[in-house]
């Protein structure tokens, strides 16, 4: 299961933490909670320059744990943009707990045609 959501500046995405995504004691991956906030920032990148995000650096913090059978919720925004590279902060949260904290750096390009 996948949510997409995008209000104002904001970008919200969420996942169903499935078995798949967890260790053998039904703890999400590490991985795939960077992954899936990679591309949470980069969206809310994309959505507030309007260009491809490309992630130059990905900073992340693990607060908390996420288990099977847990909706993972993401909230991002774009908090600076220049010509060139942008900035975004986030966090993962489950049941009202954050799980992940992260920023990110973007060099913004343009779209394909």
């Amino acid at each position: 299961y996948f949510h997409k959501r995008a209000t104002g500046d904001l970008v919200e995405q969420a996942f169903f933490a499935l078995g798949r995504h967890t260790n053998g004691i039904g703890i999400v991956h590490g991985g795939m909670l960077s992954a899936f906030t990679d591309g949470l920032l980069a969206g809310a990148v994309g959505r507030g320059a309007g260009k491809i995000a490309v992630t130059i650096h990905l900073s992340i913090d693990f607060l908390h744990m996420a288990r099977k059978g847990d909706w993972v919720i993401g909230e991002a925004r774009m908090t600076r943009a220049t010509r060139d590279v942008a900035f975004a902060d986030g966090r993962l949260h489950v049941r009202g707990v954050d799980i992940v904290r992260a920023s990110g750096v973007f060099k913004l390009m343009d779209r394909p045609l």
